[in-house]
C-alpha cells in the first residue's frame, strides 16, 4: 500500500520512515515525489486542525492515502508559544537555529517550573473520500538554558524530556528519541490502523 507522508522536511520524513519500518507492506513516499503539488496554507488554530487540512487536501488532489502531521513546542509560561507557529516562530522564513535563539531569549528570565514545556503532535490519515483517523501524542519536559547536542532538528537541542538524565533530544540516540517523542507516541497509536489497512 502506498502512503504519502505530507512533508518536504527531510528530517521529519526520515523519522516517519524509521517509525513505520515495522509495517513492511507500506510503500512510503513524501511530497518530493509530487513536485507540482502545492500544500495549503496552515490556517488552523490547533495542531489537529492543521494536520487534518494538510491530509485532506493532499489526499484529494493526489488521489492517494496520505498521512500528515502538525507538531510543535508549547511553553505554558510563554502563553503557549511557540505553539502552532513553532516552525515560523522567529519569522516566516526562520531557520531552526533562529527559532531556538528567539525561544531561549524569551525564556532567559524564567527558572524552575516556568521552564516546563511539551511537544505535541497531531497525525491525520486521509484518503480521497476524507479523514479516516486522527491521533495525538505529547511529550513533556523542560527547556534548557543553552543548546546541547547535534542530533535531531527543530527545538531538539533545547528540549529535555523528564527522566532522561537532563539530556536534550539532540543528545539522545535517534532510536531512543523516536520511541519516546511526541511523534513516536502518535505514530504508535496510528500504526494499529495502518497495520489493519495494509493487510
Amino acid at each position: 500500500m502506498e502512503l504519502v507522508i505530507a512533508t518536504k522536511n527531510v528530517h521529519k520524513a526520515r523519522e516517519f520512515r524509521a517509525m513505520l519500518q515495522n509495517i513492511p507492506q507500506l510503500d512510503i513516499v513524501t511530497l518530493h515525489a509530487f513536485p507540482q503539488y502545492i500544500p495549503p496554507e496552515e490556517t488552523g488554530y490547533t495542531f489537529q486542525e492543521n494536520a487534518q487540512s494538510k491530509a485532506e487536501h493532499a489526499a484529494r488532489i493526489l488521489s492517494k492515502w496520505v498521512l500528515a502531521d502538525d507538531s510543535g513546542l508549547v511553553v505554558p509560561a510563554l502563553k503557549g508559544e511557540p505553539g502552532i507557529r513553532s516552525r515560523r516562530y522567529a519569522s516566516d522564513s526562520a531557520t531552526d537555529a533562529e527559532n531556538r535563539k528567539k525561544l531561549l531569549k524569551a525564556m532567559q528570565n524564567l527558572a524552575g517550573i516556568e521552564r516546563s514545556a511539551y511537544f505535541e503532535c497531531a497525525l491525520c490519515l486521509a484518503n480521497p473520500q476524507g479523514v479516516q483517523k486522527v491521533v495525538t501524542g505529547t511529550c513533556e519536559g523542560e527547556i534548557s538554558e543553552e543548546e546541547h547536542g547535534n542530533n535531531g532538528f527543530g527545538y531538539d537541542a533545547v528540549f529535555s524530556k523528564y527522566d532522561y538524565g537532563g539530556k536534550t533530544f539532540a543528545e539522545l540516540p535517534e532510536e531512543v528519541k523516536n520511541r519516546v517523542s511526541h511523534r513516536g507516541k502518535a505514530i504508535e497509536k496510528m500504526s494499529l490502523h495502518l497495520h489493519a489497512l495494509s493487510h
